[in-house]
């Protein structure tokens, strides 16, 4: 056996290996039986925090939801930026209609940083009465058991709980291809990194215990970052605690989406993590089916197998396990599903090169900009000279500071030379 194909056979055992294992601790994770915090959790008083922006699919449901809640003591602190966002009549509508409700709703934009998310959620955590405060994403579909189910993941170890968010409801092609990206691909990846000790939380829902973001600065705090979960992320590790993420993760219906949403929306993401944790994100380019396929063609075709008949059966195996993954889950799933998975794969590669090329994303109608790499690109583009006019007078002011400290030190030495 040559060296390239013996290379490329190490390769696809070792990323299909790493992919099955993914899955299994997924399925593991999400069969397991829900925790039952302690009683004392459920006469917890809580703040839900929901940050609106325009008008998502399904928007009148998900905002429903929020006073379906089966819970004893919680207030909603609905938060927008301007009084004339297209989602202020349906929100009064509903809180209306739910009038023995403890809902507010609160307007104004607090400039902590470029994430318009986190400028509109301020004020709801300023204004929120209760020690514990859930942020939860105006398109997340909360269930009647929501906060038990938060409460209940938290542990002694606990700085954070939150939920991936796990699309539902897809409707067309590129719909079902973010499903693929979402659910079988993120969800997996994030369950199998808090298996291992290294939870990361998601801005779609967090569980904060006031206490732990206060010590660290408050919510100003989680404007040291461009996303503001990566921030929860960094903070909760830094007090030595860790995020955990709920058992049974809570549904995004999607509706309708065409490929640009879901392009974008994918490249934010991408370099929003090459951003915050680059580290973790350079192995992402391992993480898809299109590499192993491609190690398997070559092995077929140094070995005088058929490469097309070895590739579908290698591909079918891939797709397969991921197919079992949503079954046990119960999300959606269709005969199409190998199709928007490998659809997905396919991208991943030029997601993962255009996060390395650029900083720059808009989100919401924002136009937004990774700090790091603003300012990193901005030396870059300076010239030598310019560069070297700028660090000349430190350079001077260092060598003057070493030459009197090495005077003073020949002065003390001379009597002892006497």
């Amino acid at each position: 056996m040559t060296a390239p194909i013996l290379s490329a056979a190490t390769f696809c055992i070792s990323v299909t290996t790493v992919h099955l294992a993914s899955i299994a601790i997924a399925i593991a994770r999400l069969r397991r039986r829900a925790r039952r915090g302690p009683l004392e959790a459920h006469n917890r008083a809580v703040s839900l925090v929901r940050p609106l922006c325009g008008l998502d699919n399904y928007a009148a449901e998900t905002l429903a939801s929020t006073f379906a809640l089966d819970y004893p003591c919680y207030e909603i602190l609905f938060c927008v930026a301007t009084a004339d966002d297209p989602v202020v009549p349906l929100v009064k509508t509903l809180m209306a209609r739910y009038k023995n409700a403890n809902a507010r709703l609160l307007v104004g934009d607090d400039r902590l940083n470029n994430n318009p998310k986190l400028n509109n959620v301020a004020k709801g955590w300023r204004a929120a009465a209760h020690d514990w405060v859930i942020m939860a994403d105006s398109n997340v579909l909360i269930p009647s058991d929501y906060i038990q189910r938060l409460l209940a993941s938290w542990r002694p170890d606990t700085g954070l709980v939150a939920s991936p968010p796990i699309g539902c409801r897809p409707e067309g092609f590129w719909a079902n291809v973010e499903c693929a990206f979402l659910n079988t691909y993120q969800a997996r990846w994030q369950y199998a990194a808090e298996s291992l000790g290294f939870g990361f939380a998601q801005g779609k829902t967090m569980l904060w215990r006031r206490a732990e973001l206060e010590r660290a600065g408050g919510i100003a705090a989680l404007a040291k970052e461009v996303a503001e979960d990566a921030a929860a992320t960094k903070i909760v590790r830094g007090a030595g605690l860790k995020v955990h993420l709920v058992d049974r993760p809570f549904p995004q219906p999607l509706g309708r989406r065409n490929a640009a949403e879901v392009w974008h929306r994918q490249v934010r993401w991408a370099r929003l993590r090459r951003a915050s944790f680059l580290f973790y994100f350079l192995p992402e380019i391992f993480s898809g089916g299109v590499l192993p396929m491609i190690a398997v063609a070559i092995v077929a075709n140094g070995l005088g197998a058929s490469t097309m008949l070895s590739v579908g059966l290698f591909g079918a195996f891939w797709y397969a396990a991921e197919m079992l993954l949503a079954a046990v889950a119960g999300w959606p799933l269709s005969p199409l599903s190998p199709l928007y998975g490998l659809t997905r794969d396919l991208l991943l590669p030029v997601l993962f090169i255009n996060a390395l090329r650029a900083s720059d994303f808009v989100w919401r109608g924002n136009e937004m900009q990774v700090e790091r790499m603003r300012a990193r690109r901005a030396v870059a583009r300076m010239r030598p000279r310019r560069v070297m006019a700028r660090m000349r007078p430190r350079v001077q002011e260092i060598a003057q500071e070493v030459a009197a400290a090495s005077r003073k030190r020949l002065r003390a030495l001379r009597p002892r030379a006497m």
